[in-house]
């Protein structure tokens, strides 16, 4: 009997040993998203998470802050990230342009045509996401590191509380509310309307008020706002850029994990950016049905009137390269990068037809 007693002892010390190791991690990263559990960052998230808790076998932990618990703006998140407070932060390029101008060459319009085109460049190991990790070690003396670029949100559309828009003209003295970043309000005058910057949480009432007639944003976002009943009721599909989310870490807390570790954390950020990239695609269906069945009037530009806007829009390119540190170099890679993505996905196109 006492035989078996220590026996069944031993192997409950054995077994809480095990477990007590399994829950014990080597690594803990402090990952943070200023937005909510419905948004495409946070979907990102729990994919990464879960990816590198499993494939460290528990020796990398990953806590996640959704909103603002750790900072509450690009200026604060990134300075988080690169005095090591923070180890993994999601930025928009509005959010990181005050510490890397260049990475706004994702606001330019009309580059990329459509999801599989954006996905292609901005895949790691192509020649654009290479430069911008490149420019990120340099301008930040090695403090940050740019691991993946996903999506937050699918395609940026002009929307507006008060007609539908059709051809640039139709955007006339259009008050569009802007981030405070240059790039965009260059892009809303070339195309005749006023920008008018206002901060994200006064958008709202912005519509409500007049402050505003329209914006530039996903329908995810229109939606998960409420911003039709503002006022929000026309949706043009232009699509003129694909709404990037830029995934920083820091650099030495990076570098200072085993070469195994490092690789489970890289593929771990592969498998956020395909939950990135799919998420707004199947949130965007709803979203979009949402819309009309609310009264919304959403217009699909034809090839015409598409490319219509993009010549009105194309001296915003000149000026990116002329005006923004680092723009042409940063506008070289993304137009290189989408012309091999265009190139590739042709011949796939041809092969797979046949």
């Amino acid at each position: 009997m006492l035989g078996k007693t220590l026996k069944s002892l031993t192997i409950a010390a054995l077994l809480a040993g095990t477990a007590g190791a399994a829950t014990a991690a080597d690594y803990t990263l402090r990952a943070t998203a200023n937005s909510n559990e419905n948004d495409e960052d946070y979907d990102g998230l729990i994919v990464f998470k879960n990816y590198v808790e499993a494939a460290s076998n528990g020796a990398i932990e990953v806590e996640l802050f959704i909103g603002t618990q750790l900072c509450s703006n690009g200026t604060e998140c990134l300075t988080g990230v690169a005095e090591g407070q923070i180890d993994i932060v999601i930025q928009t390029s509005g959010g990181t342009s005050g510490f890397f101008p260049f990475v706004q060459v994702l606001d330019l319009p009309y580059l990329m045509a459509d999801d599989r085109v954006a996905e292609n460049a901005l895949a790691n190991g192509s020649d654009f996401v290479t430069t911008m990790q490149s420019m990120v070690q340099e301008y930040s003396e090695g403090a940050l590191r740019l691991m993946t670029i996903g999506n937050t949100g699918g395609w940026r559309n002009f929307a507006n509380t008060q007609r539908r828009v059709q051809n640039p003209s139709d955007m006339d003295g259009l008050k569009i509310r802007t981030v405070v970043a240059d790039l965009p309000q260059e892009l809303v005058r070339a195309l005749g309307a006023s920008p008018t910057p206002i901060p994200w949480p006064e958008l709202f009432t912005s519509f409500q008020t007049g402050v505003v007639e329209g914006s530039k944003n996903g329908i995810t976002d229109i939606m998960n706002m409420k911003f039709p009943d503002a006022g929000l009721q026309y949706v043009t599909l232009d699509g003129h850029a694909y709404m990037g989310a830029l995934w920083f870490m820091n650099n030495e807390t990076f570098m200072s994990m085993p070469a195994e570790m490092r690789t489970v954390i890289v593929d771990g950020f592969y498998q956020l950016q395909q939950a990135t990239f799919a998420s707004p695609k199947r949130k965007s269906i709803q979203a979009y049905a949402d819309f009309v069945a609310g009264g919304g009037d959403l217009y699909v530009p034809s090839p015409a009137e598409k490319a219509a806007f993009r010549d009105a829009a194309s001296p915003v390119y000149d000026w990116f390269k002329q005006n923004i540190d680092g723009g042409e170099r940063a506008f070289d890679a993304l137009v290189g990068a989408v012309a091999d993505a265009e190139a590739a996905i042709g011949a796939t196109r041809a092969a797979d037809t046949q």
